[in-house]
């Protein structure tokens, strides 16, 4: 696959994507499905590795497990929580050089302790990093963000802390599990699947969305390229001629 070309000076500040279609690829493969998922985490640090090299994206969110997820076979759930703290334990080091923060959006108190231990440990070192922010969607819905963000405000407004004439969009905004993450700009489904899939509902309201058919396990920086320069081809009107 040609690298395609890209304006360097007009890059998407926040990218997400949704890694999909590690399943299908361990199929294809004749691999298990628990195959799948590490060759998938492969991906995730290949797509870092790019959006640092870019060094205009400001912040990367990864789907990595969704309030739906929990749905899935144990074995299968458990594979997922032993490949993040393996990521984890890899990967920290190297982020933390490369000045990149870490941020968990999602229920963390839902989660095992091992995998709440690990993120807070992440979280905690690259505290004051700068260059990027690696945002990861685990125990996500967007549903979900939506009704914590209103049961916070509620209270707010219940003990007085918070006058009902003052909740606007900039104060909902305010009350997401993330509210510093710079606006979404593109947003990446892979294995060519058509679907929000419950994904950033509240941020994705702008975003530029391209579904590429390549297998999550299969995307690199050159998949990555393809996408960006799909979204600077386009004319953002934003709602306006």
């Amino acid at each position: 696959m040609a690298i395609p070309e890209i304006d360097k000076a007009h890059l998407p500040r926040h990218i997400a994507i949704i890694m999909d279609g590690n399943g299908r690829w361990a199929h294809q493969h004749g691999k298990s499905r628990a195959e799948g998922h590490e060759a998938g985490a492969k991906s995730v640090r290949a797509v870092v590795e790019a959006c640092r090299e870019l060094e205009r994206v400001e912040a990367l969110t990864l789907y990595a497990f969704s309030t739906e997820n929990w749905r899935r076979s144990q074995g299968e759930i458990d594979t997922l929580f032993q490949l993040l703290s393996k990521y984890i334990s890899l990967e920290l080091d190297e982020l933390h050089k490369e000045d990149i923060r870490v941020s968990v959006m999602g229920r963390m108190e839902g989660l095992g302790e091992q995998a709440r231990r690990d993120l807070e440990r992440c979280i905690a070192l690259t505290d004051q990093n700068k260059s990027m922010l690696l945002n990861i969607a685990i125990n996500y819905g967007g549903r979900a963000e939506i009704a914590d963000a209103a049961r916070s405000i509620a209270a707010e407004a219940a003990r007085g802390a918070l006058a009902v004439e003052d909740i606007d969009e900039a104060c909902f905004a305010r009350h997401l599990y993330v509210p510093d993450l710079p606006e979404l700009d593109l947003l990446i489904r892979t294995s060519g699947e058509m679907r929000l899939s419950n994904f950033m509902l509240w941020q994705a309201s702008y975003a530029e969305f391209v579904a590429m058919p390549t297998l999550w396990p299969d995307f690199r920086k050159e998949h990555l390229l393809e996408a960006i320069a799909l979204y600077q081809s386009r004319h953002r009107r934003f709602g306006g001629r």
